[in-house]
C-alpha cells in the first residue's frame, strides 16, 4: 500500500511541467528540517547526539523552554517518541498553539524529541555505514531496547532530573512496552507514560494494510534476495510532489487526503488539507524494512511477540521454535491509553486486550470524536482541545503528588 502510494504521486506528477514543481518553494515548512522549523517560529532549539549499547548514534531535538521565556533547570521533562516513517518532525509541523511540542515547551516543560535508529536524523553508527546490510538489521524491538534507555538516560542525566514523562505516537509505544518488558529497570524512571493510538496487538486491523501483511514472508525472502534494508527513505522528490500535487489550488488535493484516510480512517473534518503538503515534506522519514516486516508478523500471530526468525534461528535465538511474546506485567510505569473508535491501524478490541495485559493502566480514554483517526493524534485541527489539554492536566496532576 505504501509502495503504491508513492508510485501514484510519482506517475501524477510525471504529467507535471517541471517549472510547476519547482515554483512550490513558497511552502518553506516542506523543506526546512525540524531544528530549522523550530527556530523558524522563534523557539530555541538544540540538537544532542546520543550513542546506544550497540553503536547506533541517534540525534535528539530539545526545545529548552517556550517562546520569550527565560531558561530554566527546573522545568518537568517531557520526551516525545514519534511512529513508524515518522521523525521528531511529527511534534512541530502543525506549527506552535497546534504542534504539540511548542505547547508543552509554552506550558514550561523542557521538551525532548527522539529518533529512532534509521530514521532521516538517526542514520549513523560508530562502525557501520548504512550502505551495509548490517546495520539494517534491527527492528522497533531493538528501538525499544537500546534507543530508548539511551535517549532516557541521556536527557536524565543532562537535567539532573530522575524521572521524565513519556508521550508516544503509534510505533512509540509499541517501543515503550518493549522496553518496559525487556529492560524493566526503566519503569522507574517514567513519571507517567501516555500512550496516543496504542500499538502492541493488530490482529483486527481494518486498513487495507492488513491484506499486504498476509504476503509479509515473501516480502522478507524478497528484500533479503534484492537487499532492499531500508524502507521508504526521506525524499526531496517526494517533498516537491507533494507540495506540488497536495496544496490548496492542486485538482489532486483530495487524492492526497483520500490516501491518508484509506490508511489510518476517514477524518476530513479534522485534517487541515493546506497542511497536507508539509505533512508529505518530513513523512516518510525513513525506516528499516524488518521494521515492517515484525509489524506484519503480529497482524497474522495476533500476538505481540518478538521478531520470528524461522524455526531453526528461532532456536537458536531464543530456545524455542517460536518467538516468545513480551511479557507485558513487567511494564510496570504508570500508563495512559488515548484511543479512538475511528483509528484502522489501532482498533479498539486490540487497545483492549492491551489494557488487559498492562498492569499499571491509570485511565484508558475513548476520544470525544466517532471519526478521529491513527493520524489525527498528531495534526487534527481540534487534538489540543480533544486529547493535548488532557494530557497536560494528567501531568501536572502527577507534579503535584
Amino acid at each position: 500500500m505504501l509502495f503504491l502510494i508513492l508510485a501514484t504521486f510519482v506517475v501524477l506528477s510525471s504529467a507535471m511541467p517541471s517549472n510547476q514543481i519547482g515554483m512550490e518553494k513558497d511552502i518553506p515548512d516542506v523543506y526546512m528540517d525540524t531544528p530549522a522549523l523550530i527556530a523558524y517560529y522563534g523557539y530555541p532549539v538544540e540538537k544532542h547526539e546520543v550513542k546506544t549499547e550497540d553503536g547506533y548514534l541517534l540525534t535528539m531535538h530539545r526545545i529548552p523552554h517556550g517562546k520569550d521565556q527565560q531558561p530554566s533547570s527546573d522545568r518537568p521533562a517531557v520526551y516525545l517518541q514519534h511512529g513508524l516513517f515518522c521523525s521528531s518532525s511529527d511534534w512541530v509541523i502543525m506549527g506552535p498553539g497546534k504542534g504539540f511540542a511548542y505547547i508543552l515547551a509554552d506550558a514550561g516543560y523542557d521538551v525532548w524529541m527522539g529518533n529512532a535508529r534509521g530514521n532521516h536524523y538517526s542514520r549513523a553508527h560508530v562502525s557501520l555505514s548504512t550502505d551495509e546490510a548490517t546495520y539494517w538489521q534491527f527492528t522497533w524491538e531493538q528501538m525499544g531496547r537500546y534507543d530508548l534507555p539511551a535517549e532516557i538516560d541521556y536527557v536524565l542525566n543532562q537535567t539532573g532530573q530522575k524521572q521524565l514523562f513519556y508521550v508516544g505516537h503509534s510505533m512509540g509505544t509499541t517501543m515503550f512496552y518493549v522496553m518496559g518488558s525487556l529492560r524493566p529497570e526503566y519503569n522507574s524512571k517514567i513519571l507517567a507514560q501516555f500512550s496516543l493510538a496504542p500499538v502492541g496487538y493488530m490482529s483486527r486491523l481494518q486498513t487495507p494494510i492488513s491484506i499486504l501483511a498476509k504476503f509479509v514472508d515473501q516480502l522478507e525472502w524478497v528484500a533479503d534476495e534484492l537487499g532492499i534494508n531500508e524502507f521508504l527513505p526521506n525524499s526531496n522528490v517526494l517533498d516537491m510532489v507533494g507540495s506540488a500535487l497536495c496544496k490548496d489550488e492542486a485538482v489532486t488535493q483530495s487524492l492526497c487526503s483520500n490516501i491518508l484516510f484509506l490508511l489510518c480512517g476517514y477524518d476530513s473534518q479534522q485534517l487541515n488539507d493546506t497542511m497536507i503538503p508539509v505533512i508529505i515534506g518530513h513523512v516518510p522519514a525513513g525506516t528499516s524494512t524488518k521494521t515492517v516486516i515484525h509489524y506484519g508478523q503480529e497482524v497474522n500471530s495476533g500476538k505481540f511477540g518478538r521478531y520470528d526468525y524461522g524455526k531453526v534461528d528461532n532456536l537458536k535465538d531464543y530456545g524455542q521454535d517460536t518467538p516468545p511474546e513480551y511479557n507485558l506485567s513487567l511494564v510496570t510505569a504508570p500508563v495512559y491509553l488515548y484511543y479512538a473508535e475511528n483509528d484502522w491501524l489501532s482498533n479498539v478490541d486490540d487497545v483492549e486486550e492491551l489494557h488487559s495485559k498492562l498492569p499499571n493502566v491509570i485511565q484508558k480514554f475513548d476520544v470525544n470524536d466517532k471519526k478521529f483517526n491513527h493520524l489525527d493524534f498528531l495534526w487534527a485541527i481540534d487534538v489540543k482541545e480533544l486529547v493535548y489539554d488532557n494530557i497536560m492536566a494528567l501531568m501536572e496532576k502527577h507534579l503535584q503528588t
